[in-house]
């Protein structure tokens, strides 16, 4: 009896610390999920994304707090955020009266200038607001006529729902019916800079932080592309880099983020990524 019994007490201590075990392997797993569940999620424009992107890794390391950040074109990013499917819409454009009227609260995180961009071979080097309105409508359609080479234009132009085609188009002066209708259109401005960089007959337009030696940049009425010369309101193809969300469907953690970027230290890899920073 005296060995069953201990036997019989072996046995329940084995079974209470198994039971012990297996709740604490499931508060981990569920302190794990917690953890998954309270990613911050953002999507929308493939300009904003790269800089959000290199703020979120940042972020990330601070206040283990994950980011998912889809780039799929500001329009799309601003449905998102209205229908609840991301926490965060991501545009480089203003919002249109129909957006505002939604709800949305909206965040300037950066500022940005759109640059007009041609083969490296090209010799246009500055061009009035005139002049590029007239390319991409197709009224001009040779070099030859803007001072350069005696060779056909190819206009390269951002997909539909792009923020940075509604934003170019906008402040140059056409729509999108208005568009060379020979123009080739390319998704993302990573996309458009690889057009351009390849064909000596090609323009298009992309974002600052896209700029480098693959493709040669145009001058707007004599006034450079630069980010000094966008916060002197001198150099006219600017927009915002905005954030939007409404405010019952933003967590702490994407109240956070929107709080980092805004901070200096957000501030500063805004600069570092080409952006201009909000001061």
């Amino acid at each position: 009896m005296t060995l069953n019994r201990k036997t019989m007490l072996g046995l329940l201590v084995l079974f209470f610390t198994a039971i012990l075990s297996a709740c604490g392997n499931s508060s981990d797993e569920g302190a794990d999920a917690s953890n998954n569940g309270s990613a911050v999620t953002v999507s929308g424009s493939t300009s904003v994304g790269p800089l959000a992107e290199k703020i979120a890794e940042k972020f990330k390391e601070e206040s283990n707090v994950k980011v998912e950040i889809n780039q799929i074109g500001s329009s799309a990013g601003i449905t998102n955020a209205i229908n609840g499917v991301s926490e965060i819409g991501m545009s480089s454009r203003d919002l249109k009266e129909e957006e505002k009227a939604s709800g949305l609260t909206e965040t300037i995180i950066a500022y940005d200038g759109i640059v007009v961009v041609t083969h490296p071979s090209n010799k246009v080097k500055n061009l009035t607001m005139e002049q590029v309105k007239a390319v991409f409508t197709g009224e001009v359609t040779n070099w030859k006529e803007l001072g350069g080479a005696d060779m056909e234009i190819v206009v390269v132009s951002r997909e539909d729902g792009s923020g940075s085609r509604d934003a170019f188009q906008e402040i140059v002066g056409y729509s999108s019916g208005e568009l060379i209708r020979s123009a080739i259109i390319a998704s993302g401005n990573g996309n458009i800079k690889t057009t351009v960089a390849t064909n000596k007959h090609a323009v298009g337009f992309i974002s600052f932080e896209y700029i480098d030696s693959s493709i040669s940049t145009v001058d707007i009425n004599g006034v450079e592309a630069t980010a000094e010369n966008v916060l002197q309101q001198k150099y006219s193809l600017s927009r915002p880099f905005l954030f939007v969300h409404k405010e019952d469907q933003i967590t702490d953690g994407g109240k956070q983020f929107i709080d980092y970027i805004l901070s200096p230290d957000g501030q500063s890899i805004v600069e570092e990524t080409g952006a201009i920073p909000i001061k």
